[in-house]
């Protein structure tokens, strides 16, 4: 089992909240966390993936919630039982004493219309990610909060891995089940009934899909234009739908934590920036299964390899962002002008630092453009930037800049 680099945050809330809500996609780990969890702290554990379970818990959800008094419960799929949370929402009121409730759930259920508004102040909600590299390598990942720091390239010496090495890490993406597949093609076979089990019974569960062939196509389409800014007009003409419906839909996968849009990063100059999001799935695996973009392909069409790399970098880097200590937010800049900067990183004090994602062997001078326009824009606020590439030296680049491979990202 892997240990999870987020668990700890599960501890210190349980330790002084009512209710925790452990959220992410189906398969990327939450039910081994949640048992692990109930084991070591002697709660009991219910999962509504149980149909037994399920009824049970639907005849007597308070009488369900109650019984947390005599024991802490964990409560995996949550989601499945909306009519449930309205009954621990009851009981947290009742008896404020935290760590009474751990909830897990393959759905983000304050985007559920029905329990929107249900534990509201009273939950706090903690989002587990597909494995991460250093997860599966038995390492906290400190990336984030070194460069935060200015000091990214520190102790970093240079690599042993090279571009074919990295595309086949995205290729496997971090789902557990996934990893655990040497062969691409079982990896693919997995990952497509995977999606099949989602969309035939999650997505049901939380929404009337009218045109459910068109869901596993709108997939194919983000997969096929990872990185890319969301372009829903587009993204319906080809699908043949409503525009509304096309919007309903990226919605619906949002929720059931397959689709992970990239905000736009706003600031005092906002005017001039890109404000649509950019779309990218919840992992690389996933989108190159989907786009048929595996290393083999990559290796031979540039274009390929970018959107491949770009695609794990900022997986990567969000998974690392939920167990930060900096904890920064997470977005990326593009401007009108076309200046591009694939990730900006902004501490809760303003501190700011940026990540580019290169494809090629060697970072080029002018792969640091943007980098150096923030900095410049943001003078004394900018503490680092970094290229990102195969390349395996870590190298100066300039005032606050450097070039680093491209696990320096769990490295650090």
């Amino acid at each position: 089992m892997y240990r999870r680099n987020i668990e700890p945050l599960v501890l210190e809330a349980l330790a002084d909240t009512r209710a925790v809500y452990l959220a992410g996609a189906r398969q990327c780990g939450k039910s081994t966390l949640a048992r692990a969890i109930a084991e070591r702290t002697g709660r009991r554990y219910l999962t509504l993936d149980d149909p037994l379970t399920l009824d049970l818990a639907r005849a007597d959800p308070a009488g369900l919630a109650a019984s947390a008094a005599r024991q802490p419960l964990v409560i995996d799929e949550a989601q499945r039982l909306p009519e449930l949370l309205l009954a621990v929402k009851r009981a947290v009121d009742d008896d404020p004493a935290p760590g009474r409730f751990l909830l897990t759930g393959s759905a983000n259920f304050l985007a559920l219309p029905q329990v929107a508004d249900s534990l509201a102040g009273r939950v706090e909600i903690i989002e587990l990610h597909t494995l991460s590299q250093g997860e599966l390598r038995g390492r906290r990942e400190g990336f984030l909060d070194a460069l935060l720091e200015g000091s990214p390239a520190a102790g970093l010496g240079p690599s042993e891995l090279g571009r074919a090495d990295y595309l086949r890490l995205a290729e496997a993406g971090g789902y557990p089940e996934a990893v655990g597949r040497q062969l691409p093609a079982r990896r693919r076979r997995w990952f497509a009934s995977y999606l099949d089990t989602i969309i035939r019974r999650d997505l049901r569960d939380i929404a009337a899909i009218e045109h459910v062939a068109a869901v596993p196509a709108l997939l194919r389409l983000i997969a096929g234009r990872v990185g890319s800014t969301a372009n829903v007009a587009g993204l319906a003409q080809d699908l043949q739908l409503p525009h509304s419906t096309v919007t309903r839909y990226l919605r619906h996968l949002e929720t059931l934590y397959l689709l992970a849009p990239l905000p736009a990063w706003s600031t005092n100059f906002a005017a001039r920036l890109t404000k649509s999001p950019k779309l990218y799935l919840a992992d690389p695996g996933l989108s190159a299964a989907l786009a048929g973009t595996g290393a083999a392909m990559a290796e031979r069409v540039p274009e390929a390899a970018g959107q491949l790399l770009e695609a794990f970098a900022v997986a990567e880097v969000r998974k690392q962002a939920t167990w930060s200590e900096t904890a920064p937010t997470v977005s990326y800049l593009r401007t009108y002008a076309g200046l591009e900067v694939d990730l900006v990183l902004e501490a809760p004090d303003g501190r700011v630092a940026a990540l580019e994602v290169k494809a090629a062997a060697r970072p080029e001078r002018r792969d640091f453009r943007g980098l150096a326009a923030l900095r410049d824009e943001l003078g004394s606020r900018f503490i680092a930037g970094a290229v990102l590439s195969p390349h395996p030296e870590p190298l100066p680049a300039g005032d606050r800049l450097w070039a680093l491979p491209l696990d320096a990202l769990w490295r650090a």
